[in-house]
């Protein structure tokens, strides 16, 4: 399977979880420290907006659903799920394999192809789809496949600071590979969320 593609499944995985978060779970605190789940959607809502910006060139200067921002919330608009839909469907079409090969540079990473970034567009989307779901206490199983992918991307490049990633943890000794990937990533999907 081909990077783009295991991009839009992590996409279509995000897409049912938000569509199963009922209107009075969109405020409710998410497994994304400080982050309640509306956050989160913004956040990644914010990520296709840059995502398109890069591979068309376009200047975007938005910051309010960057990592570490006090309340990308506001990225998500009256109807988050709806927003995100939108944003996607900006989004996707811009990645050409023209576009895939420009370079931008990204904090705490450097300079990567638009190419290269998938797999951590794929690692923020996967992470966050759990950070999501269970905030809202829905179990999920995340694609092994993916999972893998940001297990792989989570060891070569995890920036641990505030705003991106946590302390590693350490799972329970019969904890499956998505469990041990979300450890690493500072999520403890053992615990429920602190309310």
């Amino acid at each position: 399977m081909d990077t783009m593609t295991s991009y839009q499944q992590a996409q279509d995985k995000l897409d049912s979880v938000l569509s199963a978060v009922g209107p009075d779970q969109w405020d409710g605190p998410s497994a994304c420290s400080e982050w309640t789940v509306r956050d989160v959607a913004g956040h990644l809502i914010w990520g296709q907006h840059q995502l398109r910006a890069w591979a068309t060139g376009a200047d975007y200067t938005e910051r309010a659903g960057a990592p570490g921002s006090p309340n990308p919330g506001v990225m998500a608009g009256e109807d988050p799920v709806e927003t995100w839909r939108a944003a996607r469907a900006a989004s996707v079409p811009t990645l050409t394999e023209e576009a895939l090969a420009r370079t931008t540079t990204i904090t705490g990473i450097g300079e990567v192809s638009l190419a290269a970034l998938l797999s951590l567009m794929i690692t923020d989307t996967v992470t966050h789809t759990w950070d999501i779901a269970h905030g809202i206490g829905l179990g999920v199983q995340l694609d092994p496949a993916l999972v893998a992918i940001a297990f792989d991307w989570g060891r070569r490049n995890v920036v641990r600071r505030p705003g991106f990633f946590g302390p590693e943890l350490t799972a329970p000794g019969d904890a499956d590979d998505q469990t041990w990937m979300l450890a690493f990533l500072g999520r403890a999907a053992w615990e429920p969320v602190a309310a």
